[in-house]
Protein backbone atom coordinates (compact mmCIF):
# COMPACT_ATOMS: atom_id res chain seq x y z
CA UNK A 1 0.00 0.00 0.00
CA UNK A 2 0.99 3.27 -0.62
CA UNK A 3 2.02 6.00 1.77
CA UNK A 4 -0.53 7.95 -0.33
CA UNK A 5 -3.68 5.79 0.75
CA UNK A 6 -2.49 5.44 4.10
CA UNK A 7 -2.56 9.37 4.67
CA UNK A 8 -6.03 9.01 3.52
CA UNK A 9 -7.16 6.07 4.99
CA UNK A 10 -5.83 8.07 8.75
CA UNK A 11 -7.72 11.29 7.91
CA UNK A 12 -10.74 9.41 7.18
CA UNK A 13 -10.06 7.71 10.63
CA UNK A 14 -9.51 10.90 12.26
CA UNK A 15 -12.99 12.91 10.58
CA UNK A 16 -14.84 9.90 12.10
CA UNK A 17 -13.37 10.17 14.94
CA UNK A 18 -13.90 13.55 15.44
CA UNK A 19 -17.54 13.27 14.35
CA UNK A 20 -18.33 10.75 17.00
CA UNK A 21 -16.70 13.17 19.41
CA UNK A 22 -19.16 15.99 17.94
CA UNK A 23 -22.02 14.01 18.49
CA UNK A 24 -21.57 12.72 21.98
CA UNK A 25 -21.15 16.06 22.85
CA UNK A 26 -24.02 17.03 21.20
CA UNK A 27 -25.54 14.36 22.62
CA UNK A 28 -24.40 15.05 26.26
CA UNK A 29 -25.52 18.55 25.81
CA UNK A 30 -28.62 17.78 25.23
CA UNK A 31 -29.52 15.15 27.44
CA UNK A 32 -27.43 17.68 30.67
CA UNK A 33 -29.39 20.67 28.99
CA UNK A 34 -33.05 19.69 28.12
CA UNK A 35 -33.58 16.19 29.27
CA UNK A 36 -32.79 17.11 32.64
CA UNK A 37 -35.27 17.21 35.52
CA UNK A 38 -34.98 17.38 39.59
CA UNK A 39 -37.95 16.54 41.61
CA UNK A 40 -37.39 18.60 45.78
CA UNK A 41 -38.14 16.65 48.50
CA UNK A 42 -42.15 16.27 49.55
CA UNK A 43 -42.71 15.93 45.79
CA UNK A 44 -42.94 13.43 43.06
CA UNK A 45 -43.17 13.63 39.25
CA UNK A 46 -46.06 12.09 37.28
CA UNK A 47 -44.64 11.29 33.68
CA UNK A 48 -47.19 10.64 30.58
CA UNK A 49 -45.26 9.00 27.40
CA UNK A 50 -46.17 10.47 24.26
CA UNK A 51 -45.00 7.26 22.51
CA UNK A 52 -45.12 3.65 22.97
CA UNK A 53 -46.30 -0.20 23.20
CA UNK A 54 -50.57 0.37 23.05
CA UNK A 55 -51.73 -0.33 26.54
CA UNK A 56 -52.59 -4.29 27.06
CA UNK A 57 -55.35 -3.44 29.70
CA UNK A 58 -57.77 -0.76 29.92
CA UNK A 59 -56.68 1.41 32.87
CA UNK A 60 -56.03 5.18 33.37
CA UNK A 61 -52.34 4.31 34.20
CA UNK A 62 -49.49 1.66 32.10
CA UNK A 63 -46.67 0.44 32.47
CA UNK A 64 -43.13 1.50 31.47
CA UNK A 65 -42.28 1.19 28.00
CA UNK A 66 -46.52 1.67 27.31
CA UNK A 67 -48.09 4.98 25.65
CA UNK A 68 -49.96 6.85 28.59
CA UNK A 69 -50.08 7.57 31.75
CA UNK A 70 -46.77 5.51 33.79
CA UNK A 71 -48.46 3.82 36.55
CA UNK A 72 -45.18 4.52 38.59
CA UNK A 73 -43.99 7.97 39.15
CA UNK A 74 -40.41 9.31 39.95
CA UNK A 75 -39.25 10.38 43.65
CA UNK A 76 -37.35 12.65 44.70
CA UNK A 77 -34.01 13.55 42.64
CA UNK A 78 -32.35 14.30 39.37
CA UNK A 79 -34.38 11.98 36.47
CA UNK A 80 -33.59 12.36 32.58
CA UNK A 81 -36.60 11.83 30.20
CA UNK A 82 -36.59 13.33 26.98
CA UNK A 83 -39.12 16.06 26.62
CA UNK A 84 -40.09 15.22 22.85
CA UNK A 85 -41.17 11.86 24.15
CA UNK A 86 -42.35 12.17 27.43
CA UNK A 87 -44.34 15.29 29.46
CA UNK A 88 -43.36 15.54 33.23
CA UNK A 89 -45.56 16.91 35.83
CA UNK A 90 -44.58 18.01 39.62
CA UNK A 91 -46.88 17.85 42.12
CA UNK A 92 -46.90 17.32 45.92
CA UNK A 93 -46.22 13.85 47.29
CA UNK A 94 -49.40 12.67 49.62
CA UNK A 95 -48.38 13.65 53.60
CA UNK A 96 -50.45 12.00 56.36
CA UNK A 97 -49.23 13.96 59.59
CA UNK A 98 -49.36 12.11 62.90
CA UNK A 99 -53.06 11.28 63.82
CA UNK A 100 -54.43 11.14 60.42
CA UNK A 101 -54.76 7.92 57.95
CA UNK A 102 -55.05 7.90 54.41
CA UNK A 103 -58.17 6.20 52.84
CA UNK A 104 -57.06 5.06 49.13
CA UNK A 105 -59.63 4.67 46.45
CA UNK A 106 -57.96 2.94 43.50
CA UNK A 107 -59.07 4.01 39.91
CA UNK A 108 -57.11 1.15 38.09
CA UNK A 109 -57.08 -2.59 38.72
CA UNK A 110 -59.61 -5.66 38.44
CA UNK A 111 -63.42 -4.68 38.88
CA UNK A 112 -65.09 -5.44 41.93
CA UNK A 113 -68.29 -7.64 42.10
CA UNK A 114 -71.43 -5.37 41.93
CA UNK A 115 -72.51 -4.15 45.30
CA UNK A 116 -68.78 -3.91 46.33
CA UNK A 117 -66.70 -1.51 47.52
CA UNK A 118 -63.59 -2.80 49.67
CA UNK A 119 -60.76 -3.67 47.23
CA UNK A 120 -59.62 -7.03 48.45
CA UNK A 121 -56.11 -6.71 47.15
CA UNK A 122 -54.24 -3.58 46.20
CA UNK A 123 -54.47 -5.10 42.09
CA UNK A 124 -58.42 -4.53 42.27
CA UNK A 125 -60.38 -1.05 41.68
CA UNK A 126 -61.70 0.25 44.83
CA UNK A 127 -60.81 1.66 48.08
CA UNK A 128 -58.17 -0.16 49.94
CA UNK A 129 -59.15 -2.04 53.26
CA UNK A 130 -55.95 -1.04 54.76
CA UNK A 131 -55.75 2.38 55.55
CA UNK A 132 -52.17 4.35 55.43
CA UNK A 133 -50.39 5.52 58.15
CA UNK A 134 -48.38 9.10 58.93
CA UNK A 135 -46.15 9.33 56.32
CA UNK A 136 -45.09 10.71 52.97
CA UNK A 137 -46.63 8.41 49.77
CA UNK A 138 -46.16 8.73 46.76
CA UNK A 139 -49.01 7.30 44.49
CA UNK A 140 -50.47 8.71 41.25
CA UNK A 141 -53.15 10.54 41.61
CA UNK A 142 -54.36 10.24 38.16
CA UNK A 143 -55.30 6.52 39.26
CA UNK A 144 -55.28 6.85 43.04
CA UNK A 145 -57.21 9.20 45.54
CA UNK A 146 -56.36 9.45 49.18
CA UNK A 147 -58.71 10.66 51.10
CA UNK A 148 -57.13 12.26 54.74
CA UNK A 149 -59.33 11.02 57.79
CA UNK A 150 -58.61 11.27 61.78
CA UNK A 151 -57.20 8.57 63.29
CA UNK A 152 -59.29 6.78 66.21
CA UNK A 153 -58.16 7.19 69.61
CA UNK A 154 -59.80 5.47 72.11
CA UNK A 155 -60.19 7.10 75.76
CA UNK A 156 -59.14 5.38 79.40
CA UNK A 157 -62.58 3.99 80.23
CA UNK A 158 -63.61 2.98 77.15
CA UNK A 159 -63.57 0.31 74.38
CA UNK A 160 -63.96 -0.15 70.71
CA UNK A 161 -65.72 -2.49 69.08
CA UNK A 162 -64.64 -3.54 65.59
CA UNK A 163 -67.64 -4.12 63.11
CA UNK A 164 -66.48 -5.30 59.83
CA UNK A 165 -68.22 -3.27 56.66
CA UNK A 166 -68.09 -5.63 54.26
CA UNK A 167 -67.86 -9.89 53.36
CA UNK A 168 -70.24 -12.36 53.90
CA UNK A 169 -72.99 -12.94 56.26
CA UNK A 170 -71.99 -14.78 59.63
CA UNK A 171 -74.49 -16.95 61.78
CA UNK A 172 -77.38 -15.68 63.15
CA UNK A 173 -75.70 -14.92 66.61
CA UNK A 174 -71.90 -15.26 65.84
CA UNK A 175 -69.25 -13.14 65.63
CA UNK A 176 -67.92 -12.29 62.16
CA UNK A 177 -64.73 -14.37 61.19
CA UNK A 178 -62.19 -12.75 58.88
CA UNK A 179 -63.51 -12.12 55.57
CA UNK A 180 -67.08 -11.69 56.96
CA UNK A 181 -69.32 -8.84 57.97
CA UNK A 182 -70.48 -7.93 61.41
CA UNK A 183 -69.43 -7.54 64.47
CA UNK A 184 -65.94 -9.49 65.64
CA UNK A 185 -65.25 -10.75 68.48
CA UNK A 186 -61.95 -8.76 69.36
CA UNK A 187 -61.86 -5.07 71.10
CA UNK A 188 -59.84 -2.30 70.65
CA UNK A 189 -58.56 -1.20 74.15
CA UNK A 190 -57.68 2.63 74.67
CA UNK A 191 -55.23 3.80 72.43
CA UNK A 192 -54.64 5.44 69.12
CA UNK A 193 -55.42 2.99 65.56
CA UNK A 194 -54.79 4.00 62.67
CA UNK A 195 -58.16 1.84 61.07
CA UNK A 196 -60.28 2.66 57.73
CA UNK A 197 -63.68 3.77 58.59
CA UNK A 198 -64.95 2.22 55.52
CA UNK A 199 -64.12 -1.09 56.14
CA UNK A 200 -64.12 -1.49 59.51
CA UNK A 201 -66.97 0.44 61.99
CA UNK A 202 -65.46 1.16 65.23
CA UNK A 203 -68.08 1.86 68.40
CA UNK A 204 -66.56 3.87 71.10
CA UNK A 205 -68.17 2.22 74.46
CA UNK A 206 -68.18 2.85 78.30
CA UNK A 207 -67.02 0.19 80.41
CA UNK A 208 -66.93 0.15 84.47
CA UNK A 209 -69.62 1.46 86.50
CA UNK A 210 -72.37 3.20 85.24
CA UNK A 211 -75.43 4.71 86.21
CA UNK A 212 -79.19 4.79 84.82
CA UNK A 213 -80.97 7.75 87.09
CA UNK A 214 -84.65 8.04 86.51
CA UNK A 215 -84.86 11.18 88.46
CA UNK A 216 -88.76 12.26 88.00
CA UNK A 217 -87.63 15.64 86.61
CA UNK A 218 -90.17 17.42 84.88
CA UNK A 219 -91.83 16.35 81.21
CA UNK A 220 -91.13 12.97 82.75
CA UNK A 221 -87.43 12.72 81.85
CA UNK A 222 -85.18 9.98 82.90
CA UNK A 223 -81.42 10.29 82.30
CA UNK A 224 -78.55 7.71 81.82
CA UNK A 225 -75.76 9.29 82.88
CA UNK A 226 -71.87 8.07 82.48
CA UNK A 227 -68.43 8.20 83.75
CA UNK A 228 -66.77 11.52 82.78
CA UNK A 229 -63.28 10.70 80.98
CA UNK A 230 -60.61 13.38 82.26
CA UNK A 231 -57.49 13.14 80.11
CA UNK A 232 -54.10 15.42 80.34
CA UNK A 233 -52.53 15.16 76.57
CA UNK A 234 -51.39 17.01 73.75
CA UNK A 235 -53.12 19.15 71.77
CA UNK A 236 -53.23 16.56 68.47
CA UNK A 237 -54.18 14.01 70.86
CA UNK A 238 -57.12 15.47 72.81
CA UNK A 239 -58.69 16.58 68.92
CA UNK A 240 -58.26 13.41 68.10
CA UNK A 241 -60.31 12.05 71.17
CA UNK A 242 -62.74 14.77 71.13
CA UNK A 243 -63.14 13.80 67.35
CA UNK A 244 -63.63 10.08 68.35
CA UNK A 245 -66.63 10.54 70.60
CA UNK A 246 -68.14 13.15 68.44
CA UNK A 247 -68.66 10.50 65.55
CA UNK A 248 -69.46 7.77 68.12
CA UNK A 249 -72.38 10.47 69.20
CA UNK A 250 -73.45 10.81 65.99
CA UNK A 251 -73.74 6.93 65.24
CA UNK A 252 -75.85 7.06 68.57
CA UNK A 253 -78.30 9.52 67.30
CA UNK A 254 -78.86 7.43 63.92
CA UNK A 255 -79.35 4.41 66.29
CA UNK A 256 -82.41 5.98 68.74
CA UNK A 257 -85.79 6.94 67.75
CA UNK A 258 -86.67 10.82 67.97
CA UNK A 259 -87.37 13.00 70.12
CA UNK A 260 -91.14 12.75 70.01
CA UNK A 261 -91.25 9.12 70.57
CA UNK A 262 -91.39 7.11 73.22
CA UNK A 263 -87.82 6.90 74.49
CA UNK A 264 -85.17 9.18 73.26
CA UNK A 265 -81.24 10.01 72.85
CA UNK A 266 -79.99 12.98 73.66
CA UNK A 267 -76.12 14.30 73.98
CA UNK A 268 -75.88 17.26 76.87
CA UNK A 269 -72.96 19.31 77.25
CA UNK A 270 -70.66 18.46 80.33
CA UNK A 271 -69.67 20.67 83.36
CA UNK A 272 -66.43 19.69 82.72
CA UNK A 273 -66.44 20.67 78.88
CA UNK A 274 -67.98 20.03 75.93
CA UNK A 275 -67.19 17.88 72.75
CA UNK A 276 -67.24 19.56 69.45
CA UNK A 277 -66.64 18.75 65.77
CA UNK A 278 -62.94 19.62 64.49
CA UNK A 279 -63.01 21.78 61.46
CA UNK A 280 -60.43 24.37 60.87
CA UNK A 281 -60.54 27.53 62.90
CA UNK A 282 -61.91 26.53 65.78
CA UNK A 283 -59.57 26.10 68.02
CA UNK A 284 -61.21 23.08 69.17
CA UNK A 285 -57.45 21.32 70.00
CA UNK A 286 -56.54 24.59 72.44
CA UNK A 287 -60.09 23.84 74.58
CA UNK A 288 -59.43 19.88 74.87
CA UNK A 289 -55.93 20.76 75.80
CA UNK A 290 -57.55 22.40 79.27
CA UNK A 291 -59.96 19.87 79.87
CA UNK A 292 -61.17 17.49 78.10
CA UNK A 293 -64.35 15.15 79.40
CA UNK A 294 -67.04 12.84 77.38
CA UNK A 295 -70.43 13.85 76.76
CA UNK A 296 -73.15 13.00 79.29
CA UNK A 297 -75.32 11.18 77.63
CA UNK A 298 -79.06 11.15 78.17
CA UNK A 299 -82.39 9.50 77.54
CA UNK A 300 -85.89 10.75 78.05
CA UNK A 301 -88.32 8.39 78.73
CA UNK A 302 -91.87 9.12 79.82
CA UNK A 303 -92.67 6.14 81.49
CA UNK A 304 -92.68 6.48 85.24
CA UNK A 305 -91.32 3.49 87.51
CA UNK A 306 -94.84 3.19 88.35
CA UNK A 307 -97.06 0.14 90.29
CA UNK A 308 -99.56 -0.31 92.36
CA UNK A 309 -99.76 -1.56 95.80
CA UNK A 310 -100.52 -5.13 97.49
CA UNK A 311 -103.65 -2.71 98.74
CA UNK A 312 -104.18 -1.33 95.93
CA UNK A 313 -102.65 2.35 95.39
CA UNK A 314 -100.70 3.64 92.74
CA UNK A 315 -96.81 3.98 93.66
CA UNK A 316 -94.29 6.49 91.88
CA UNK A 317 -90.80 6.22 92.93
CA UNK A 318 -87.45 7.61 91.50
CA UNK A 319 -84.68 5.20 90.84
CA UNK A 320 -80.93 4.87 89.94
CA UNK A 321 -79.37 2.07 89.15
CA UNK A 322 -75.39 1.18 89.19
CA UNK A 323 -74.39 -1.42 86.46
CA UNK A 324 -71.54 -2.33 84.96
CA UNK A 325 -70.30 -3.59 81.38
CA UNK A 326 -66.84 -5.50 81.64
CA UNK A 327 -64.43 -5.48 78.99
CA UNK A 328 -64.79 -9.29 78.11
CA UNK A 329 -68.73 -9.36 77.59
CA UNK A 330 -68.77 -5.71 75.44
CA UNK A 331 -68.03 -7.25 71.86
CA UNK A 332 -71.37 -10.02 72.55
CA UNK A 333 -73.89 -7.42 74.06
CA UNK A 334 -72.92 -5.13 71.54
CA UNK A 335 -73.98 -7.89 69.13
CA UNK A 336 -76.82 -8.71 70.64
CA UNK A 337 -78.45 -5.24 71.71
CA UNK A 338 -76.25 -2.72 70.35
CA UNK A 339 -74.57 0.14 71.58
CA UNK A 340 -74.77 0.97 75.63
CA UNK A 341 -78.00 3.87 75.25
CA UNK A 342 -79.63 0.59 73.28
CA UNK A 343 -78.53 -1.77 75.88
CA UNK A 344 -80.47 0.70 78.22
CA UNK A 345 -83.26 1.25 76.64
CA UNK A 346 -83.78 -2.44 75.12
CA UNK A 347 -82.92 -4.06 78.34
CA UNK A 348 -82.24 -1.91 81.37
CA UNK A 349 -84.45 0.33 81.57
CA UNK A 350 -87.59 -2.39 80.56
CA UNK A 351 -86.25 -5.10 83.28
CA UNK A 352 -86.10 -2.25 85.95
CA UNK A 353 -90.06 -0.71 84.68
CA UNK A 354 -90.65 -4.90 85.15
CA UNK A 355 -89.58 -5.77 88.28
CA UNK A 356 -90.38 -2.97 90.05
CA UNK A 357 -93.95 -3.96 89.20
CA UNK A 358 -93.39 -7.14 90.46
CA UNK A 359 -92.00 -6.67 93.15
CA UNK A 360 -93.55 -3.63 94.50
CA UNK A 361 -97.00 -5.31 94.14
CA UNK A 362 -96.15 -7.38 97.21
CA UNK A 363 -96.02 -4.30 99.73
CA UNK A 364 -98.43 -2.35 100.93
CA UNK A 365 -97.91 1.84 100.25
CA UNK A 366 -97.33 2.49 103.66
CA UNK A 367 -94.09 -0.35 103.91
CA UNK A 368 -92.86 2.42 100.96
CA UNK A 369 -92.71 5.22 104.08
CA UNK A 370 -91.48 3.25 106.45
CA UNK A 371 -88.08 2.89 106.29
CA UNK A 372 -87.87 -1.03 106.78
CA UNK A 373 -90.31 -1.74 104.72
CA UNK A 374 -88.96 0.21 101.54
CA UNK A 375 -85.19 -1.05 102.70
CA UNK A 376 -86.72 -4.14 102.00
CA UNK A 377 -88.05 -3.70 98.69
CA UNK A 378 -84.55 -2.36 97.73
CA UNK A 379 -82.58 -4.81 98.89
CA UNK A 380 -85.34 -7.15 96.65
CA UNK A 381 -85.19 -4.97 93.60
CA UNK A 382 -81.26 -5.16 93.25
CA UNK A 383 -81.08 -8.51 94.15
CA UNK A 384 -83.56 -9.61 91.24
CA UNK A 385 -81.70 -6.97 88.63
CA UNK A 386 -78.42 -8.78 89.42
CA UNK A 387 -79.89 -12.17 89.06
CA UNK A 388 -82.32 -11.47 85.64
CA UNK A 389 -79.54 -9.10 84.23
CA UNK A 390 -76.46 -11.55 85.16
CA UNK A 391 -77.63 -13.68 82.46
CA UNK A 392 -77.26 -10.99 79.58
CA UNK A 393 -73.91 -10.14 80.64
CA UNK A 394 -75.04 -7.09 82.78
CA UNK A 395 -73.77 -6.73 86.42
CA UNK A 396 -75.57 -4.87 88.58
CA UNK A 397 -73.96 -3.59 91.61
CA UNK A 398 -76.90 -1.59 93.59
CA UNK A 399 -80.25 -0.44 92.72
CA UNK A 400 -81.53 2.85 95.03
CA UNK A 401 -85.22 4.28 95.26
CA UNK A 402 -85.55 8.28 96.34
CA UNK A 403 -88.46 10.39 96.02
CA UNK A 404 -91.50 7.84 96.59
CA UNK A 405 -95.02 9.29 95.57
CA UNK A 406 -98.23 7.93 97.18
CA UNK A 407 -101.70 9.02 96.81
CA UNK A 408 -102.39 11.57 99.29
CA UNK A 409 -105.64 10.15 100.87
CA UNK A 410 -103.41 7.42 102.15
CA UNK A 411 -100.35 9.55 102.59
CA UNK A 412 -101.75 12.01 104.70
CA UNK A 413 -102.99 9.94 107.35
CA UNK A 414 -100.17 7.52 107.64
CA UNK A 415 -98.39 10.56 107.99
CA UNK A 416 -100.39 11.78 110.62
CA UNK A 417 -100.14 8.51 112.45
CA UNK A 418 -96.27 8.58 111.72
CA UNK A 419 -96.34 11.82 113.27
CA UNK A 420 -97.76 11.33 116.09
CA UNK A 421 -96.03 8.29 116.62
CA UNK A 422 -92.67 10.14 116.22
CA UNK A 423 -94.34 12.76 118.70
CA UNK A 424 -94.61 10.49 121.14
CA UNK A 425 -91.36 9.18 120.65
CA UNK A 426 -89.89 12.60 120.83
CA UNK A 427 -91.83 13.67 123.88
CA UNK A 428 -89.91 10.14 125.69
CA UNK A 429 -87.25 10.81 124.09
CA UNK A 430 -87.14 14.43 125.76
CA UNK A 431 -88.26 12.81 129.03
CA UNK A 432 -85.26 10.63 129.18
CA UNK A 433 -82.77 13.49 127.94
CA UNK A 434 -84.23 15.16 130.92
CA UNK A 435 -83.67 12.85 133.38
CA UNK A 436 -80.26 11.84 131.99
CA UNK A 437 -79.78 16.09 132.18
CA UNK A 438 -80.51 15.67 136.21
CA UNK A 439 -77.61 12.66 136.19
CA UNK A 440 -75.72 14.11 134.16
CA UNK A 441 -75.85 17.35 136.15
CA UNK A 442 -75.58 15.26 139.44
CA UNK A 443 -72.46 13.62 138.03
CA UNK A 444 -70.86 16.24 137.49
CA UNK A 445 -71.15 17.97 140.90
CA UNK A 446 -69.44 14.84 142.03
CA UNK A 447 -66.83 14.34 139.70
CA UNK A 448 -65.90 17.96 140.38
CA UNK A 449 -65.92 17.14 144.30
CA UNK A 450 -64.32 14.37 143.68
CA UNK A 451 -61.54 16.42 141.45
CA UNK A 452 -61.29 18.63 144.67
CA UNK A 453 -60.34 15.84 146.57
CA UNK A 454 -58.03 14.24 144.65
CA UNK A 455 -56.09 17.70 144.39
CA UNK A 456 -56.15 17.78 147.78
CA UNK A 457 -54.87 14.21 148.58
CA UNK A 458 -52.27 14.89 145.82
CA UNK A 459 -50.95 17.87 147.76
CA UNK A 460 -50.85 16.03 150.88
CA UNK A 461 -48.63 12.87 148.58
CA UNK A 462 -46.05 15.25 147.49
CA UNK A 463 -45.25 16.76 150.75
CA UNK A 464 -44.99 13.33 152.46
CA UNK A 465 -42.86 12.17 149.22
CA UNK A 466 -40.69 15.61 149.37
CA UNK A 467 -39.96 15.39 153.21
CA UNK A 468 -39.06 11.53 152.71
CA UNK A 469 -36.99 12.49 150.09
CA UNK A 470 -35.26 14.81 152.00
CA UNK A 471 -34.80 12.72 155.22
CA UNK A 472 -33.54 9.62 152.90
CA UNK A 473 -31.06 12.14 151.03
CA UNK A 474 -30.25 13.28 154.17
CA UNK A 475 -29.62 9.88 155.53
CA UNK A 476 -27.88 8.81 152.98
CA UNK A 477 -25.30 11.86 152.92
CA UNK A 478 -24.70 10.81 156.69
CA UNK A 479 -24.14 7.49 155.74
CA UNK A 480 -21.56 8.30 152.70
CA UNK A 481 -19.89 10.70 155.06
CA UNK A 482 -19.17 8.03 158.08
CA UNK A 483 -18.27 5.47 155.29
CA UNK A 484 -15.57 7.65 153.92
CA UNK A 485 -14.22 8.34 157.08
CA UNK A 486 -14.20 4.45 157.97
CA UNK A 487 -12.50 3.94 154.55
CA UNK A 488 -9.97 6.77 155.22
CA UNK A 489 -8.62 5.14 158.53
CA UNK A 490 -8.80 2.03 157.00
CA UNK A 491 -6.16 3.47 154.07
CA UNK A 492 -4.43 4.68 157.10
CA UNK A 493 -4.21 1.54 158.96
CA UNK A 494 -3.31 -0.38 155.75
CA UNK A 495 -0.26 2.43 155.12
CA UNK A 496 0.97 2.67 158.47
CA UNK A 497 0.94 -1.58 158.59
CA UNK A 498 2.66 -1.27 154.86
CA UNK A 499 5.43 0.85 155.86
CA UNK A 500 6.19 -1.10 158.75
CA UNK A 501 6.80 -3.91 157.37
CA UNK A 502 8.73 -2.16 154.31
CA UNK A 503 10.84 -0.33 156.90
CA UNK A 504 11.46 -3.79 158.71
CA UNK A 505 12.17 -5.29 155.58
CA UNK A 506 15.11 -2.88 154.64
CA UNK A 507 16.90 -3.39 158.28
CA UNK A 508 16.50 -7.06 157.56
CA UNK A 509 17.55 -6.61 154.62
CA UNK A 510 20.78 -4.76 155.62
CA UNK A 511 21.77 -6.93 158.09
CA UNK A 512 21.37 -9.66 156.08
CA UNK A 513 23.74 -8.42 153.54
CA UNK A 514 26.23 -6.66 155.75
CA UNK A 515 26.47 -10.35 157.65
CA UNK A 516 27.00 -11.57 154.54
CA UNK A 517 29.45 -9.28 153.62
CA UNK A 518 31.42 -9.93 156.55
CA UNK A 519 31.19 -13.48 156.32
CA UNK A 520 32.60 -13.17 152.88
CA UNK A 521 35.48 -11.25 154.10
CA UNK A 522 36.08 -13.93 157.00
CA UNK A 523 36.19 -16.76 154.69
CA UNK A 524 38.46 -14.52 152.20
CA UNK A 525 40.57 -14.36 155.34
CA UNK A 526 40.81 -17.69 155.71
CA UNK A 527 41.66 -18.41 151.99
CA UNK A 528 44.59 -16.40 151.99
CA UNK A 529 45.38 -17.34 155.77
CA UNK A 530 47.10 -13.95 156.81
CA UNK A 531 44.95 -10.74 158.20
CA UNK A 532 47.47 -8.64 156.20
CA UNK A 533 47.54 -10.00 152.74
CA UNK A 534 43.61 -9.23 153.31
CA UNK A 535 44.73 -5.92 154.17
CA UNK A 536 47.13 -5.66 150.81
CA UNK A 537 44.18 -6.43 148.62
CA UNK A 538 42.12 -4.29 149.80
CA UNK A 539 44.75 -1.52 149.12
CA UNK A 540 44.76 -3.05 146.04
CA UNK A 541 41.59 -3.19 145.05
CA UNK A 542 40.81 0.70 145.86
CA UNK A 543 43.97 2.08 143.65
CA UNK A 544 42.96 4.25 140.75
CA UNK A 545 42.06 2.43 137.45
CA UNK A 546 44.95 3.91 135.93
CA UNK A 547 47.54 2.39 138.25
CA UNK A 548 48.68 -1.16 137.15
CA UNK A 549 50.21 -3.45 139.53
CA UNK A 550 51.62 -6.85 139.89
CA UNK A 551 51.88 -8.49 143.64
CA UNK A 552 54.61 -11.20 143.30
CA UNK A 553 55.08 -13.37 146.77
CA UNK A 554 58.44 -14.18 147.18
CA UNK A 555 58.35 -15.18 150.60
CA UNK A 556 57.40 -13.74 154.09
CA UNK A 557 57.64 -9.89 155.08
CA UNK A 558 58.37 -9.32 151.15
CA UNK A 559 56.48 -7.59 148.54
CA UNK A 560 57.48 -7.21 144.60
CA UNK A 561 56.05 -6.02 141.80
CA UNK A 562 56.27 -8.11 138.99
CA UNK A 563 55.35 -6.01 135.86
CA UNK A 564 55.04 -8.90 133.41
CA UNK A 565 53.47 -11.64 135.32
CA UNK A 566 50.39 -10.24 136.51
CA UNK A 567 49.27 -13.72 138.38
CA UNK A 568 49.22 -13.39 142.13
CA UNK A 569 51.48 -16.35 143.60
CA UNK A 570 49.46 -17.64 146.63
CA UNK A 571 51.82 -19.81 149.06
CA UNK A 572 50.78 -22.98 149.21
CA UNK A 573 49.35 -23.63 152.75
CA UNK A 574 51.94 -25.24 154.83
CA UNK A 575 51.05 -28.20 156.47
CA UNK A 576 52.14 -27.72 160.47
CA UNK A 577 55.18 -30.28 161.36
CA UNK A 578 54.50 -33.17 163.71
Amino acid sequence: MSSKVKVNIKALLTGIAGALALVILASLIYWWGFCRFYVEPGYMAIVTAKSGKTPVSSDILVERGEKGIWKEVLSEGRHFLNPVTHDVKIAPAIAIPLGKVGIVTSKVGKELPPGEVIAPDRQSKGIWREALGPGVYRLNPEGYSVEIADAINIPVGFVGVVTSQTGKNPKPGEFAKPGEKGVMRDILQPGLYYINRYAYQVNVIEIGMNQVSMTGLDNNVRNIQFRRQLTNATNALSELTSNTMNFQAELRKRNVPAVDQKVSYNMKKSARGSLKRSVPGNHAAAKAKAAFATAQAGFVDKRAVEFPSRDGFKVSLDMTVEFELLPENISKIYLLYGDLPQVVEKIILPQVLSISRIKGSNYKAQDFIMGDGREKFQNDLRDELKSTLAGKLIVVHNAIIRNVEIPQDILKPIQAVSLAREQNLTNQAMQVTAKRLAQLNTETELIEQRRREVEQETRKITALISAEAKRDVASIDADTRLLVAKLRLKKAEILAKTRKVLEESQVQAKFMVSNESARGEILKAQALGDQSLMAKMHMIDNLPDNVKTKVIYAGDGTLWTDLNNPALTIPAKREKRK
